[in-house]
């Protein structure tokens, strides 16, 4: 079996893409998706990682 290159942008793309259909649907239903954080302490790492998750959404 021949090795298969995965393009990782690609693949994430596609997820976000059908998200927004999911997401659109939901809307169309009054029902409003949001993302829900809890973070604990101040760490650096932490605070970009969910800023990041933030912005995607």
């Amino acid at each position: 079996m021949a090795a298969k290159v995965i393009s990782g942008k690609q693949v994430a793309e596609e997820i976000r893409g059908e998200l927004k259909q999911k997401v659109a649907e939901l809307k169309e239903k009054g029902i409003v998706p949001g993302l829900g954080v809890v973070l604990v302490g101040e760490d650096p790492a932490s605070i970009s990682y969910v800023t990041s998750k933030a912005k995607g959404c």
